[in-house]
């Protein structure tokens, strides 16, 4: 199976799921809008978000992988299945003493989380509530992780691409029917992401059940296989959290600032969606290929991966951090103004939008290089640099606050997530593990010019449809908004084509088996 239709196949699931996550956002909007309320759910939700990328789908996921997908080419089915089930033992005992020590201290951790919160008695008590129902989230959530782990290293991608979509239906099922019969929004979304956590898991046991992987739950052990597992998932936790304290610290700013945390929560869902849609689903896809090629001895096989990684990151990335930078505040009147966010709320969130759109393709980056280090078992070099990063966020964070506010958070973000991605490529340039190929030297000056002529017909398609890409447009801003949109995918796409960038033949190559 092609890279790159392996790479569609994830990206298409994940963008299914940026869809209802968008009607999800929409309906939390204008609902809670961006008041204590939903400010109070936000940052509850954070902490189970943040754990599970610093255990599940960061250092675990990065050390599993590799060492799952090498037992599969060098040792068999039973033997990786074995791995697999002593992995799942140590990981369930690390997860249940983490959430019985987050439940008991839950007011110190959001007291960490969100010391704005303090001096208001009510939104502190919601912030603890919603947290301590959440939290059992990380334990399932992160054994969605080890399973998809285990499909995607079978070269099955879609069914853990699906896992979101019902994360999202379930929360939008929530909002639409739950809530307006009983109420108490705050604790029926924080059930519903608690219930979706199961459901989610639930989904990929079945599905690895029927790839032939049914896990047995021996008692845990220090396998030396384990030992090896952990070894590599230490550098890798604190490697992805110190890239949460980029969160950490942004979240500590905002809540300084009333509604900052969901001007902040709104604009990163915008860029979210091709973050996950193209770099999430290329790291998916990446990890398990570079493994089993190195594994094999291929280097210049996953040289080729990577080349091919890169172009087609950037192909889809760079038109879309452009997008944020030129429509922002179109996308966010037609998307989130209505009902109690109000065009204040676009406003600031918008600008966020912006900041956040400059660090884009830095960040997608960094999903393509750091899978060429995990998969050559080396999970400290990618930990120095998300320190270097770190340290710049933080830097950034607070000096430029008292110019531009809660912006700066934004940016700082997006300026520490270059530092990372350069000092990725110049390690793996610098090791031989990363060059150029005559084809990606070819593609990617045409990439760039087939942006910059996206960029003016993006520009100009705002300018003709402004009279209905405004907010409580309804039905006519969404359309409007859906024409700019398509009509900017057609154009780049017929630059791409008679530029070279990648042609209409290249496309459905790759997507053939």
């Amino acid at each position: 199976m092609s890279f790159i239709r392996s790479a569609v196949t994830v990206g298409s699931g994940t963008l299914l799921s940026r869809v209802l996550g968008f009607v999800r956002d929409i309906l939390i909007a204008a609902m809670l809008g961006a008041g204590p309320l939903a400010d109070a759910f936000f940052v509850s939700f954070r902490l189970p978000n943040l754990f599970r990328r610093l255990f599940a789908e960061g250092a675990f996921n990065s050390a599993f992988v590799p060492l799952f997908a090498g037992k599969l080419a060098s040792d068999g089915e039973d033997e990786a299945r074995k791995f697999a089930g002593q992995s799942l033992s140590v990981l369930l005992v690390i997860l249940f003493i983490l959430t019985i020590v987050a439940e008991i201290f839950m007011p110190t951790l959001m007291y960490l989380l969100a010391p704005g919160f303090a001096g208001d008695a009510e939104q502190f008590a919601n912030v603890v509530l919603f947290g301590r129902i959440m939290f059992p989230y990380l334990l399932f959530v992160s054994l969605v992780a080890l399973y998809g782990g285990i499909l995607n290293s079978l070269m099955q991608f879609a069914v853990a691409a699906l896992t979101p979509v019902l994360f999202n239906s379930i929360l939008i099922i929530a909002l639409v029917v739950v809530i307006p019969v009983f109420g108490w929004p705050g604790e029926t979304l924080s059930w519903a992401v608690a219930v979706a956590g199961v459901a989610q898991f639930l989904m990929l046991v079945v599905a690895a059940n029927r790839a032939g992987m049914r896990l047995h739950l021996p008692w845990p052990r220090l396998t030396p296989d384990v030992k090896r597992l952990l070894a590599l998932t230490g550098p890798g936790a604190i490697s992805g959290g110190i890239a949460q304290i980029n969160l950490f610290i942004g979240t500590i700013i905002a809540s300084l600032h009333a509604g900052a945390v969901s001007y902040l929560y709104y604009a990163d869902r915008l860029y979210q969606v091709p973050l996950s849609a193209i770099g999430t689903a290329i790291g998916v896809v990446l990890l398990p290929d570079l493994s089993r090629r190195l594994r094999e001895g291929n280097e210049a096989g996953a040289l080729w991966s990577l080349n091919r990684a890169l172009e087609f990151g950037l192909l889809l990335t760079v038109p879309a951090a452009l997008a944020l930078l030129i429509i922002p505040g179109q996308i966010v009147d037609v998307m989130f103004t209505r009902g109690a966010f109000t065009q204040a709320d676009a406003n600031a969130t918008a600008m966020a939008a912006a900041g956040f759109a400059i660090g884009l393709p830095a960040y997608v980056l960094i999903k393509i290089f750091s899978p060429a280090f995990y998969s050559r078992e080396d999970t400290m070099t990618p930990l120095k640099f998300a320190a270097a990063g770190v340290v710049l966020n933080i830097i950034l964070s607070v000096g430029l606050y008292f110019w531009i506010g809660f912006i700066s958070i934004a940016i700082a973000t997006s300026v520490a997530a270059w530092l990372n991605a350069g000092l990725l490529w110049f390690s793996l340039k610098r090791q031989g593990h990363m060059q150029l190929d005559e084809e990606s030297a070819i593609r990617l000056p045409r990439i760039a010019l087939s942006c910059a002529v996206f960029s003016v017909a993006l520009w100009a398609g705002a300018v003709a449809l402004s009279p209905w890409l405004v907010a409580n447009a309804g039905v006519a801003g969404m359309a409007a908004l859906a024409a700019l949109v398509l009509g900017g995918i057609g154009v780049f796409g017929v630059m791409c084509h008679f530029s070279g960038a990648i042609t209409l033949g290249d496309l459905r190559t790759s997507l053939r088996r």
